[in-house]
């Protein structure tokens, strides 16, 4: 395995000098999103190690289709992927996690270069590229720890490569239609002339199919929803009372969109660190939105950001899409 990369700015908590850096960013996110009129919290500070796992177990479950579909689509169209892909490519993974669709497409790729996945979270990063070199011994593995919405740099040993920018999980879904064309035009640049974009892109369907998926019946997505909180109160020396906060899911059918809240179950002031803050009952904080898109819709976002769409897979109920672009 290649040597870790870190970007300081946008390292994951851990007990290293540089997480300095890291917890003065969250705490700068946390006091600047609370203190707006509609407070919210970036969704990207959900996947410490504990928030990473909790995501893993939402991937299991019967109600959160995203996962479970977009794997069946990777495994019945794994091979016309590779021919997409060409041989010899070099895979790089925004947000990994645990790579569990990356190992369809590796094992399907023509003697793949190198797989570079990025991620935020740094110990879930390190331990699931340890588990693929294991898996992989012939593949060159390169682990960056970053926040892939704030740039990074890709190796100078695979920039002239065939490169492939892998973007699973329908993630895309999370930013605003601007902010997603302009990540879509930093991937366009990575790509260049000779690479291209695979992405996994949540279609719209039935609001009752996606509140489920969004607000389960065991309470695992609002444990992960909530462990944000918990996580500010360990890192940034918060005192929120968690069980004074319930996870909310809505779906606002005019922008086509899920958004995750944490409502306050009563009138409450919270600290962090000298910051105060105070809450009304009902008063939510936004922790996520999650769009959803037509195969034409997302077309044209991304061709708004020099990307043409090459080729399209879906499942047969049309609930998720894989697509591929090249850089026009």
């Amino acid at each position: 395995m290649q040597p870790l990369h870190r970007f300081p700015a946008t390292q994951p908590h851990c007990s290293t000098a540089t997480a300095d850096a890291s917890d003065a960013e969250f705490l700068q996110d946390v006091l600047a999103g609370l203190s707006k009129s509609q407070k919210h919290l970036p969704c990207k500070y959900f996947y410490d190690e504990r928030g990473s796992k909790l995501f893993d177990q939402i991937c299991e479950l019967d109600s959160y289709y995203p996962t479970r579909t977009e794997t069946g689509i990777m495994v019945d169209n794994a091979e016309a992927i590779g021919r997409r892909l060409g041989p010899e490519a070099v895979l790089v993974e925004y947000g990994s996690g645990s790579s569990t669709k990356t190992r369809q497409l590796l094992d399907h790729l023509q003697n793949p270069t190198a797989y570079i996945p990025v991620d935020i979270s740094e110990d879930h990063l390190l331990a699931t590229a340890e588990r693929l070199k294991a898996d992989y011994p012939d593949l060159d593995i390169h682990p960056i720890v970053a926040d892939f919405t704030q740039g990074f740099e890709i190796p100078t040993a695979y920039r002239n490569s065939q490169l492939t920018v892998y973007f699973p999980g329908s993630t895309i879904g999370n930013l605003e239609p601007d902010a997603a064309i302009e990540l879509l035009r930093t991937i366009a640049r990575q790509c260049d002339s000779h690479g291209g974009l695979l992405i996994g892109v949540d279609l719209d369907k039935a609001e009752q199919v996606l509140l489920d998926a969004y607000d389960d019946d065991l309470g695992v997505t609002a444990e992960f929803n909530l462990n944000l909180l918990h996580r500010i109160n360990r890192q940034l020396n918060g005192n929120f009372a968690v069980d004074k906060f319930r996870h909310v899911a809505i779906y606002n059918a005019t922008k086509a969109r899920i958004e995750i809240y944490l409502e306050s179950r009563c009138d409450q002031a919270v600290a962090i660190g000298d910051a105060q803050f105070t809450f009304a009952e009902g008063e939510r904080i936004l922790t996520e939105y999650s769009h959803k898109y037509d195969v034409s819709s997302f077309a044209d976002l991304a061709r708004h950001a020099g990307l043409s769409v090459d080729e399209v897979w879906t499942d047969p109920r049309d609930y998720f899409a894989v697509m591929h672009f090249s850089a026009t």
